[in-house]
């Protein structure tokens, strides 16, 4: 197993300047993970906190009850004991996505496990990996796609259309048996021919068969991938945790216009750097919304009531509160309020965030401020790119680097093609494009002034013959790429496999496609990647025992 680092080209964002331990940056975000201060700080504030978080024996016996639809495993059992008798947490989150989402979702769990393990050798005491499915989300679009290599080496994406009707939480979105079956028809025709193929679509199969929910399919599907590693699954829209979750939701009503204010706070704190918002935090926001038979609703604030925009409901502040002892279920956090729900629900040590994450959390500092919280050690998720072996031979092959293969593919292409022109067909037909005008300027001049209308006549005559040689160059230059149409096919899967669609690896192809290709192993084999603390981008290859 061969690991190095890629550099970030843009060592100017706002995470990666955390990740390198900008100071500035810093005072956003509270502590830092190189620090060793940091964990142990962290730690104690938790111990000295536990009266102001829910009850974590009543937390524990609501993630078994959701585990109870999972894969199970001695590991799972083992990490909710530990949580019932009041360890501490890692947590990491993402939306679903269908047959386990993007590389980045496994990298995610991956870094939440890791980092849980290595807090626990830190501090010397019990810490859990929790995966926080963001099943409260009602953007479909996001979690409905997969995306593949087919057989001729061109992305594929695989997806399951919303049903009709209003735009419900992912969670609560039915999917029909047919649906599940036409996706998995479709990604048994788009993932090429393996000896792994066949065991990979039955265990999909098996996780699908009484048509849950995108969001229960994919916390099956890393339960599979992760339960060994002893990871609890919970999702944010499940029934048990939301009635636990009642207290903080009264906190975040009865106190919305303070926790706007903070919040604006925060991104004053953010401008005042020189960095641009992730998302600006809309004027009367109530930074929450509500389940409702017409989909999921943001809420807004009104002259003292709750409404939405579409005007399909409208709350007062007493009725609003009165939910969150009645119906909890009802209320549902938005992406900046969550990171307060999930410190109110469990004891977080840190929590690991991708670098929009970062981003948008680098505004909540007020925020946790202003509920009596203080922010947890944020860990940048680890990143990867993987160097199929054939993938690497290539490279090899054409004497290229990852960074170059990646950042100038489409130059270096084009170059080495030219070089494979043993006639120097671009210089011969620019002299014969140089040599035409000289010859034919005359003839402009003649014919001009003869009869000024044949000016422009001869301006189109040149005009022609300058497109009929480019023509020809340019069918020249096309049998030259047949001439190497195998080699140009090798740039292409260095392309493809790298950076396909001009994108970062992680964030297009998903584990299932790997998973098919190399087998469970290869998935196992990631857990003896070295963990970073502070992320980063790394390069892996030779991961693999095929």
């Amino acid at each position: 197993m061969n690991i190095t680092s890629y550099t970030d080209s843009n060592r100017s964002s706002l995470a990666e300047r955390y990740r390198l331990g900008d100071l500035q940056v810093l005072e956003l975000l509270g502590s830092h993970p190189a620090e060793e201060r940091s964990w142990e700080s962290r730690a104690a504030y938790l111990d000295d906190t536990t009266d102001k978080r829910a009850e974590l024996r009543r937390v524990a016996e609501a993630i078994q009850a959701y585990h109870r639809q999972l894969p199970s495993c001695a590991e799972t059992e083992k990490s909710l004991g530990k949580l019932r008798e009041g360890a501490l947490v890692v947590v990491g989150g993402q939306q679903a996505g269908l047959f386990g989402g993007s590389l980045l979702i496994y990298y995610k769990a991956l870094s939440v496990i890791q980092a849980a393990r290595d807090a626990e050798r830190r501090l010397s005491r019990p810490v859990v990996p929790v995966f926080w499915i963001a099943g409260e989300d009602h953007d479909f679009d996001e979690a409905n796609h997969v995306n593949v290599q087919s057989p001729g080496g061109e992305a594929r994406r695989i997806r399951i259309e919303r049903p009709e009707g209003p735009r419900l939480a992912v969670s609560r979105t039915p999917l029909s048996a047919e649906m599940w079956s036409a996706a998995l028809q479709e990604l048994a025709a788009q993932l090429p021919d393996s000896e792994f193929k066949p065991q990979v679509l039955e265990r999909l199969q098996s996780h699908v068969s009484d048509a849950p929910s995108l969001s229960l399919a994919f916390a099956r599907l890393l339960a599979d991938w992760f339960g060994k590693q002893g990871l609890l699954l919970l999702d944010a829209d499940d029934p048990n945790l939301r009635a636990l979750e009642g207290p903080m939701f009264r906190e975040l009503i009865a106190r919305s216009d303070d926790l706007e204010t903070a919040l604006k706070a925060g991104e004053g704190r953010v401008l005042e750097q020189g960095f641009k918002l992730q998302a600006e935090t809309a004027p009367g926001s109530a930074n929450l919304f509500l389940h409702h038979e017409q989909g999921r609703l943001l809420l807004h604030k009104d002259e003292g009531r709750f409404i939405d925009r579409r005007g399909i409901v409208s709350h007062s502040r007493e009725e609003m509160l009165e939910l969150t002892d009645r119906r909890p279920d009802l209320l549902s956090t938005n992406a900046l309020t969550r990171p307060l729900m999930q410190d109110y629900l469990l004891p977080v040590l840190a929590t690991v965030l991708g670098p929009a994450e970062i981003a948008y959390w680098a505004i909540l500092g007020p925020s946790f401020r202003e509920f009596g919280m203080k922010m947890p050690i944020v860990l940048p998720r680890q990143s990867f790119t993987y160097i199929e072996p054939t993938v690497a031979g290539l490279l090899d092959k054409y004497s290229l680097t990852v960074k170059q293969a990646i950042e100038d593919w489409e130059t270096l292409r084009a170059e080495w093609l030219g070089k494979q022109d043993e006639w120097k067909l671009d210089e011969q037909f620019r002299q014969v494009k140089e040599q035409f005008l000289v010859l034919y300027e005359p003839i402009m001049k003649t014919v001009s002034g003869l009869q000024p209308g044949l000016t422009r006549l001869a301006d189109g005559n040149r005009d022609r013959i300058l497109e009929q040689i480019s023509y020809l160059e340019a069918r020249s230059a096309d049998a030259i790429a047949k001439r190497h149409d195998s080699s140009l096919r090798q740039w292409d899967r260095i392309r493809q496999s790298l950076s396909p669609l001009a994108k970062p690896q992680e964030r297009v192809y998903g584990t299932v496609h790997f998973w098919n290709r190399y087998g469970p192993s290869w998935l196992s084999l990631w857990h003896d990647v070295p963990f970073e603390a502070i992320g980063g981008h790394r390069l892996v290859d030779g991961l693999q025992n095929v």
